[in-house]
């Protein structure tokens, strides 16, 4: 056979290579930015660039591959001329989009939920790599707001598909369904386990203007500025720091928006109960007149704890106003007729303090009326736990101007 028809022989033999075909390729040689590759049987040549080889930007194109590497690539045009160094365009990316859409289509359907790595940020968002590029919108990546991708560069995340079109290469990820979905679960796990009133351990995990959010038991609940100390807080960060070990008592669970509700202050006794715990019924104590009202007068037996002397426990004596005898500032002493903790109320009374005047008070005991000054009394101390509203101690004498 003559050399010309062994020549047309394995011609005839060799594999016709046209765009869009996946074709065996043999690494020829490996540069910074690209592969050289002939493709199996057909005597042409190409490259493969870094993008077409891997959605990675940090993969070293030497380490990755060597000289004599077999692979399947796909065909993506013919080169322009020789200053183009090969035949072909060639992509790997493209062998691994189709087979990975095939399979990303079937978990679609089925809502699995798939690991990737993150190769790199994006405005709006983070590339990750899940067999082919897929997008995760910054908006999907937590349930809070992320204003730092450069962490999640590298690391390997669950995501779930929430959009998938192959003909575009079009793929949306999310990382936040996930942690909702992880987060519900939580919390029944956990509020099951809770009721009002409960006192566990917890840490802090986040801190904001309006409270601080700790973590019990893998879940979040809040407390609250007003339930972090019964003394006032301007800012949570003023007195708790991320990480603080904290006793939280139980004060509300919302089933409906996977809430709960706690208290830092509840967990310890409050000031009035501090300050009342060595009072007794029948305690002869002294005092000062703090103010003055039309049904009695606010007595200070303890700091910042106010009882209520009503105007009838003042004297013996029939007592027009409170003023006409006493004075705001002055030292007296006073008996202590009931102390009630749910309420925060102490009763007192001065003339049943002078044993002369609490004898003949029992000598001659008097029917009380009852009134409006009475009602307004009972709630004279307010919900900050350390003395009156100012609304309970001037009310009543605006009602009667």
């Amino acid at each position: 056979m003559s050399e010309n028809n062994q020549f047309l022989d394995a011609l005839a033999q060799m594999q016709e290579v046209k765009p869009g075909d996946i074709v065996d390729v043999n690494v020829l040689s490996v540069e910074d930015g690209q592969i050289n590759v002939g493709v199996q049987g057909a005597g042409v040549e190409g490259v493969i660039t870094r993008r077409d080889f891997t959605n990675d930007r940090s993969v070293n194109l030497r380490e990755a591959v060597k000289p004599g590497d077999t692979f399947k690539a796909y065909v993506v045009r013919r080169a322009g001329g020789d200053k183009e160094n090969g035949e072909f365009f060639f992509s790997v990316t493209r062998v691994k989009e189709r087979e990975a859409y095939d399979k990303l289509q079937k978990d679609f359907e089925e809502g699995k939920t798939i690991e990737g790595k993150v190769t790199s940020s994006v405005r709006g968002g983070l590339l990750v790599d899940v067999g082919t590029r897929g997008f995760l919108p910054a908006s999907l990546i937590s349930n809070r707001f992320v204003s730092d991708l450069k962490p999640y560069i590298g690391k390997t995340i669950k995501v779930k598909i929430t959009e998938i079109d192959p003909a575009k290469n079009r793929l949306i990820l999310s990382h936040k369904e996930l942690i909702e979905e992880e987060r519900e679960q939580a919390f029944e796990n956990v509020a099951s386990q809770l009721v009002v009133g409960d006192v566990v351990e917890g840490r802090v995990s986040r801190l904001t203007q309006f409270g601080a959010f700790v973590d019990i038991g893998g879940v979040d609940g809040l407390v609250h500025i007003s339930e972090i100390s019964y003394k006032h807080v301007d800012k949570p960060s003023d007195v708790l720091k991320v990480g603080q070990d904290v006793k939280v008592k139980v004060i509300g669970i919302d089933n409906d928006r996977n809430r709960i509700s706690l208290s830092i202050k509840q967990t310890e006794p409050s000031p009035f109960e501090q300050a009342t715990a060595n009072l007794n019924e029948g305690d002869i104590i002294e005092g000062e007149v703090k103010s003055l009202t039309n049904f009695g007068a606010f007595v200070e037996v303890a700091d910042g704890i106010q009882g209520l002397v009503h105007v009838s426990e003042i004297s013996n004596k029939h007592v027009d106003k409170p003023s006409d005898v006493l004075t705001v500032g002055q030292k007296v002493k006073v008996k202590v007729l009931n102390v009630d903790p749910s309420e925060r109320r102490i009763s007192l009374s001065i003339k049943q303090a002078d044993p002369e005047n609490a004898s003949s008070s029992n000598d001659r005991p008097r029917a009380r009326r009852s009134s409006n000054n009475d009602s307004v009394a009972r709630k004279y101390m307010n919900n900050d736990d350390n003395g009156f509203s100012l609304g309970d101690m001037i009310g009543d004498q605006l009602k009667n101007r």
